[in-house]
């Protein structure tokens, strides 16, 4: 009897120990949100050119990138015509909000916006270097994440996804 009733309060305190984490991860499904910098996939180089990025939690492929030599965190948008960065990305990477002209209307998922067309120096991840990228700068209550969309992955000789990588090829 004594064996069964410590059995059953230990098995109490380890489920009541998890919790903290099962609802962590419940509340992440049920809010979907990003992955923060410790859950999203680190981009591997696989050599010759060649970067794979794993499925982040989110259904995503995030990771670090880096953007005129700054690490910045982004997520893969083949939707997007162009990069898209905000103000505080373009600050961080020494673009002068004061030097932004947010002349372009642009067509997103919440509707249209005005944005500010640069010329990023340089895309990098993994092995994978891509100079002279345009992109858009939207003000940062309208965009909360950093984009990579097609003005990156067209410089690119390929990419393709399959059973949860990205693979990414120059």
């Amino acid at each position: 009897m004594f064996a069964r009733t410590l059995f059953t309060v230990l098995m109490l305190a380890l489920s009541a120990s998890q919790w903290p984490t099962i609802a962590q991860k419940v509340e992440a499904l049920l809010h979907k949100e990003e992955p923060s910098d410790e859950t999203a996939a680190k981009p591997v180089s696989t050599g010759s050119g060649q970067t794979v990025l794993t499925m982040a939690p989110g259904g995503h492929y995030a990771g670090t990138f880096k953007m005129n030599g700054k690490p910045i965190q982004a997520m893969i948008d083949t939707g997007a015509s162009l990069v898209a960065i905000n103000v505080s990305t373009a600050r961080r990477l020494g673009i002068s909000p004061a030097a932004l002209d947010f002349r372009y209307d642009v067509n997103t998922a919440n509707g249209s916006i005005k944005a500010a067309h640069v010329v990023l120096d340089r895309i990098e991840v993994g092995s994978i270097r891509v100079r002279d990228v345009d992109a858009f700068v939207l003000k940062d209550e309208a965009l909360s994440s950093t984009l990579i969309g097609m003005s990156f992955l067209q410089k690119l000789k390929s990419y393709s996804a399959d059973q949860r990588v990205m693979r990414l090829v120059q």
